[in-house]
């Protein structure tokens, strides 16, 4: 009877035999394939790689081979995996922009750092670089454990001796079975420098902390060079094995000969593919998500530093669209750190110290090991010539003895049996050639065997003396970091997250506009002091009926608030306005700002914080008032917010920043003026409409409003280029509401009043034509005259043109260096409030 089929059946757990199955299968993923050896830094297909190369004699001073006589070899003797994943293996550690410090000396097509793929293994050639050989340095002298191969025909090292720590130097990245590990690779110098570190700690016989290894191990070093903003996040990764590096390209504007602007790309973050980076420009320039961008181009070559050149359209702030591709593109990319290595056949994730404590462990080991196979080799030897160097004591009896022997066995029991030789040294003496008879030779047998005796002492003293190991280990890495160490390719930018102006310096800037809404920012270096009544220098190419209406000085990280004719307010940094060159006409305000139709800016005013406890006061053209606290202000919509309700036919001129107890002047083009305390006016609601400040006249409108704390001089432009210079006490303290009292006399040849400022003799004043000539005088070249005066020529204006004074600007450059940074350079009323609120409160100090 046949037996039953079912008979042969087991029952087994699903639940438990899938779970035992996938383990097994998970850890033969993590700690054969995937994840890199803590001691080498090494996966086992590198390994492998490494060492069959070892094995066909393939080393840095002998001739490459092919690429598939390579992976023949590892795959037949060692990984039997497929040919695929050997040679990907062998091509990324040929990859200079892959490997910090290549491993792989390549010849042929490896591929490329924009992704490229390599050619085929029949193509290409290769051999073990001179880092190469130092990771396998020593193997020969039982400095590793061996074990059998897939088919027990070969011995392979479990790991390689690794004079440098690969792991680090190189990094690693790989995805195992529920894990994966992404090691940045470091500078050779750095690393070898904080194990040098631990070292003098254990010779000092103390314990080494992680804070003393983050000024020596600065961060990752890649290859392909780049920015790492800020050492938090390095040092975060340091500590715990886990973190985010944020990498940044590097990347610098150019300006073209046709006045453009252009982004040169010259390093990529690491991994970063540059056709990937075009790509994705493009898109965002199609997609109009990035507006400035006319041209991209690949601009990599043999005999050129730049990866992509990116040109930029004339009115385009290049510094506004380099923060936007950060922001976008793959210019910056976060490198996630997971520092997952084997340890002791398992997976774990260690810090930075405990990455140089294991692989000074490995090192320590080796080198022991080293030692006592030196150390055995010597005694071996010093063993034979000692038994050498007794038988030349007696060599004719020793010869007649071996003569007389029937044969060789019988030779050396006769030697052994007379002199006492061991059979190692009686085999050596029988092997003896005649030519160690003579003297020199027995000169150099009695040197040799001296200086093997120095060399036990040597590796008995090692062998005995932890601390002397150690400084054995020190020596040889220093020999190591000196042969093959270079700066650093990657370098750090700031400790913050990022923000548009920390990338643009705060420096002083020069903004015009005009009448038509055109505006740009200028460096201050364009103008210089002429005396009063010259001709000045060319300034903004304006076209027909455009003329120059505002020019204020600022930095590039103040806010620039402007105020609009229909009593709305709009905020952006002064960086985000683009710059251009002196003649240039600027850019467009509507491109900036969201204005309506007949909607223009007519008042600005520039600050650091919006939320500081000041108010902010307003005037029309029509003598409204208005007082409001500037922390109403501090969260200005992109689409503006209103700053006052306006009456029919009136609009908005002039804003300021208020300290308590100022005195308030209010300027007419008729040349009258007004002065009354600010605690005249009540603070009012944001979208309220104000009070009356000054009664005017039929025809006539405020020009300017200015405080009391901004100077001690009245200081009046007409628009024929006529002022003067009228002391402040001259003008006495009113009610608000009324008609004022004259400050300037009204002539055919001044014309109507254009610029009112209060300011010190020691100012500078910058004036500007319709036509865009400016001119920059210096204040104590011009008169103090009475109130009802016209004053003297400040600008020389052409007769027999339309060509007015279109707009005056005080300046004011300071010397003092211990002044605050937001004071450093230029000055100009109309914006560093923060500064005059204080230079209010010492002249009222001075006053009283």
């Amino acid at each position: 009877m046949e037996p039953n089929i079912f008979d042969k059946v087991q029952e087994v757990d699903l639940k438990k035999t899938m779970e035992n199955s996938y383990i097994d299968y998970a850890m033969s993923v993590i700690v054969s394939r995937a994840i890199p050896d803590v001691r080498d830094g090494l996966k086992p297909v590198q390994r492998r790689v490494l060492y069959a190369l070892q094995s066909l004699g393939v080393t840095p001073d002998k001739k490459t081979k092919k690429c598939a006589t390579i992976v023949g070899e590892t795959m037949g003797k060692y990984h039997p995996h497929g040919d695929s994943s050997i040679y990907g293996s062998l091509v990324y550690m040929g990859q200079p922009w892959s490997m910090r410090y290549v491993l792989i000396d390549k010849q042929g097509n490896f591929g490329s750092e924009d992704g490229d793929s390599p050619a085929a293994m029949r193509y290409t050639e290769a051999k073990m670089s001179k880092m190469a050989a130092e990771m396998l340095s020593g193997i020969n002298k039982n400095t590793v454990d061996f074990m059998p191969n897939f088919s027990n025909e070969y011995d392979e090292p479990t790991v390689l001796p690794a004079r440098f720590p690969n792991l680090l130097v190189n990094g690693a990245t790989g995805i195992a079975v529920g894990m994966s590990t992404n090691i940045p690779p470091h500078n050779l110098r750095e690393v070898i420098a904080g194990v040098d570190k631990i070292i003098e700690n254990r010779i000092a016989g103390r314990k080494t902390e992680i804070d003393e290894l983050l000024p020596i191990v600065k961060g990752p070093d890649f290859p392909t060079g780049a920015t790492i903003l800020g050492k938090r996040d390095v040092e975060e990764a340091y500590r715990t094995g886990r973190g985010k590096v944020k990498m940044r390209a590097v990347c610098e504007i150019e300006t073209m000969a046709n006045g453009k602007h252009r982004i040169i790309v010259k390093e990529l973050p690491y991994l970063v593919y540059r056709s990937r980076v075009i790509e994705k420009i493009a898109d965002l320039v199609k997609d109009k998500k990035i507006d400035g961008i006319t041209y991209i181009h690949d601009a990599a070559g043999k005999n050129s530093n730049a990866k992509i050149n990116i040109e930029l359209r004339k009115d385009a702030n290049p510094q506004v669209i380099l923060n936007q591709l950060y922001k976008h593109t793959q210019l910056q990319e976060t490198f996630g750190v997971i520092m997952l290595c084997i340890v002791n056949g398992e997976p774990k994730i260690l810090n930075l110290l405990q990455i140089l404590e294991e692989f000074l462990g490995h090192q320590v080991n080796v080198v022991r090991r080293r030692t006592e196979y030196d150390l055995q080799k010597c005694e071996d030897r010093a063993h034979i010539l000692e038994g050498l160097l007794k038988a030349l004591d007696h060599i004719d009896e020793i010869v007649a003895m071996i003569r007389a022997a029937k044969n060789v066995d019988e030779a050396k029991q006769n030697l052994i049996s007379r002199f006492g030789f061991s059979d190692v040294q009686a085999q050596a003496i029988v092997d003896m050639r005649l030519r160690a008879l003579t003297g020199l030779e027995r000169e150099r047998l009695e040197n040799e065997y001296n200086d093997l005796l120095a060399k036990i002492a040597y590796y008995k003293e090692i062998l005995g003396n932890e601390n002397k190991l150690l400084s054995v280990i020190q020596e040889e890495l220093d020999a190591i970091a000196e042969k093959y160490g270079d700066d650093r390719k990657t370098q750090f930018s700031f400790d913050k997250d990022f923000q548009a102006e920390d990338f643009i310096s705060d420096d002083d800037v020069v903004i015009t506009s005009t009448s038509l809404g055109y505006i740009k920012r200028m460096s201050p270096e364009h103008f210089h002091q002429q005396n009063r009544g010259g001709k000045g220098i060319k300034g903004m190419q304006t076209i027909e009926n455009d003329y120059i209406e505002d020019l204020f000085m600022t930095t590039n990280h103040h806010y620039v608030m402007f105020f609009t004719n229909q009593g709305r307010i709009f905020r952006i940094k002064g960086y985000e306005i683009p710059e251009a060159s002196r003649t240039a006409r600027g850019t467009a305000l509507v491109n900036l700002l969201s204005l309506q139709e007949n909607e223009k800016v007519t008042a600005t005013l520039c600050l650091r914080d919006t939320n500081e406890e000041k108010y902010l006061i307003l005037t029309t053209k029509k003598g409204v008032i208005k007082k409001t606290e500037l922390s109403q202000f501090a969260n200005v919509r992109k689409n503006g917010m209103i700053a006052i309700t306006l009456n029919e036919g009136d609009q908005l001129i002039e804003a300021k920043l208020l300290s308590e107890d100022e005195e308030i002047f209010l300027v007419t083009k008729k040349g009258m003026a007004i002065e009354f305390n600010e605690k005249d006016v009540r603070a009012t609601g944001r979208s309220s409409m104000g009070v009356r400040g000054i009664r005017l006249n039929a025809g006539d409108e405020v020009i300017g409003m200015q405080k009391a704390s901004q100077g001690e001089h009245f200081l009046l432009v007409s628009e024929k280029g006529y002022g003067k210079l009228t002391d402040k006490s001259c003008f006495k303290a009113q009610a608000r509401g009324g008609k004022g009292i004259r400050c300037y006399k009204i002539t055919e040849k001044t014309g109507d009043i254009v610029g009112f400022k209060l300011c010190d003799k020691d100012r500078e004043l910058l004036l500007i034509t319709t036509e865009g000539i400016m001119i920059r005088i210096n204040l104590d070249k011009v008169s103090v005259l009475g109130r009802n005066t016209s004053g003297v020529k400040l600008m020389d204006i052409d007769k027999d043109t339309d060509t007015v004074i279109a707009s005056v600007a005080k300046v004011r450059e300071t010397e003092d260096e211990e002044e605050s940074e937001e004071a450093t350079a230029l000055e100009n009323t109309d914006l560093r409030e923060e500064k005059e609120n204080q230079e209010a409160g010492e002249s009222q100090e001075e006053n009283s």
